[in-house]
């Protein structure tokens, strides 16, 4: 631990730096009890995701997530958040966000791979093709180039970043 002691000339100034350890802690506290909180407060629709390798993704705010599952007599289900979606009002949300990033670029020769906004498919292990399918079409009809899908690590699987 350290101590001033004075100068030597003989002047005593009393210390006015501000101590921004505690604040600090604060900080840090309230940084883990967040990273705690936020998943547990994200709402999704139940489903049983594949098991497959796992890459870690970017999530973006300007990016599509979806949830597909089947539904009762062979019928597809998708949600955007919580939200069940028909295939037309997907197409016509789908066109709406790529225009938004377009607009936001400032054009769409300014979009980039980074920039250009992603899908993310969540399908419950248990879906029809047709629906996984069905549903790619409709991003890549509205223009998405980039689509890929979320899936559930196996126990104990290594991490690989991209």
């Amino acid at each position: 631990m350290a101590m001033s002691v004075g100068k030597e000339d003989g002047d005593d100034v009393p210390m006015s730096d501000i101590n921004t350890t505690p604040l600090v802690d604060v900080m840090l506290v309230l940084l883990i009890i967040f990273l705690i909180a936020v998943p547990v407060v994200v709402e999704s629709v139940p489903i049983a995701l594949p098991k497959t390798a796992y890459e870690v993704r970017e999530t973006k705010p300007e990016n599509v997530e979806l949830t597909v599952r089947g539904g009762p007599g062979g019928s597809c289900e998708v949600y955007n958040g919580m939200t069940p979606i028909g295939s037309d009002a997907l197409l016509d949300m789908a066109v709406k966000k790529l225009e938004d990033a377009v607009a936001k670029a400032g054009g769409a020769e300014n979009l980039t791979d980074e920039t250009m906004p992603e899908v993310h498919i969540r399908g419950d292990v248990n879906t029809p093709y047709k629906c996984i399918g069905g549903t790619i079409y409709q991003m890549q009809r509205a223009g998405f180039a980039r689509v890929g899908f979320v899936s559930e690590p196996p126990p104990g699987a290594t991490v690989s970043r991209l």
